[in-house]
């Protein structure tokens, strides 16, 4: 199967909209919590949930685990840790479910941090070339060898360079927490026929004062960043927006208020070129009060 009719096949199933499950890096809800939580979303409407994955936490067995409770809903790594695992592992592995689960897993895969690699033992090196590795080597020769079943393989890409890698190695990209004026570049980079997944960061509250200072506080910890502040004066915001973190800057980045406004951010996105846009909660929102405010949001 080709690359585009890979991209294509993923780009109908999951839809334009999807949601990744609330994500803490203190706690881990079981496996019935989250059995029970993708069954309540699958009810409520929604064709995809993604997950994240940090080192110690093997984001393809709980993706095993969550397609088994579900009927025809489609799971995504966002992302899978190249770290976490070997290369020729990562590929038997999706290529097993994918064989398990005909069209139901899009492989998303990022490169991190250094100190994820250097919990590892491994050198991180230089990002473009450590993933370019990676994707190379993710079709070594095994014994036995794979499934030989195509899945979509997307990588996370928050920087032209990445992106340009994406395009060219993978089937699509996944940028997260950027502004709508980024996701119009990234489908330019990456061309018509490449899968282009948004991760949108939400704040779901109908107060909408309280939300909008809840955004604003989530996108001025971003900004500390120097990297992420250089990327928003090269999306065309100006200093002065970015120290005094404008309501311009917070409404592009964080979809934040009631449901019609949360959707309304998701078309944006859409409109701007995206083929699918998931919902991110703040890191550290509570597992069940985050499916609830995602199941309440699933209408819109």
């Amino acid at each position: 199967m080709g690359t585009t009719t890979v991209a294509d096949a993923a780009r109908q199933a999951l839809g334009p909209a999807g949601v990744c499950l609330p994500v803490s890096f203190t706690s881990s809800p079981s496996a019935g919590l989250q059995r029970e939580a993708v069954g309540r979303l699958e009810r409520a409407g929604y064709r995809a949930v993604w997950t994240n994955e940090v080192i110690g936490k093997d984001a393809l067995v709980q993706l095993a685990v969550l397609l088994a409770a579900t009927q025809r809903m489609v799971f995504g790594t966002c992302i899978a840790n190249i770290w976490a695992r070997e290369p020729q592992t990562a590929h038997g592995a999706a290529a097993w479910l994918a064989q398990a689960y005909p069209g139901r897993l899009v492989l998303g895969l990022g490169v991190g941090y250094p100190e994820q690699a250097a919990s590892t033992g491994r050198e991180f090196g230089r990002p473009l070339t450590t993933m370019r590795g990676y994707l190379d080597r993710m079709d070594s020769p095994t014994s036995p060898p794979a499934p030989d079943v195509a899945y979509p393989r997307i990588i996370g890409a928050n920087g032209p360079k990445m992106l340009a890698l994406a395009g060219e190695i993978a089937d699509g990209a996944l940028p997260a927490a950027l502004p709508a004026e980024f996701t119009a570049q990234a489908r330019k980079v990456l061309g018509p026929d490449k899968l282009l997944v948004i991760g949108l960061s939400v704040i779901a509250d109908s107060d909408r004062d309280r939300a909008k200072a809840n955004a604003r506080d989530s996108v001025s910890g971003r900004l500390r960043q120097p990297s992420y502040a250089a990327r928003m004066v090269q999306l065309g915001y100006s200093d002065q927006e970015i120290a005094e973190v404008s309501d311009r800057l917070v409404d592009a980045l964080v979809a934040h208020g009631d449901p019609a406004a949360i959707a309304a951010k998701v078309r944006e996105h859409l409109a701007a070129g995206a083929d699918h846009v998931t919902l991110l909660l703040p890191i550290g929102t509570d597992f069940s009060a985050g499916v609830d405010q995602l199941e309440q949001l699933a209408p819109a």
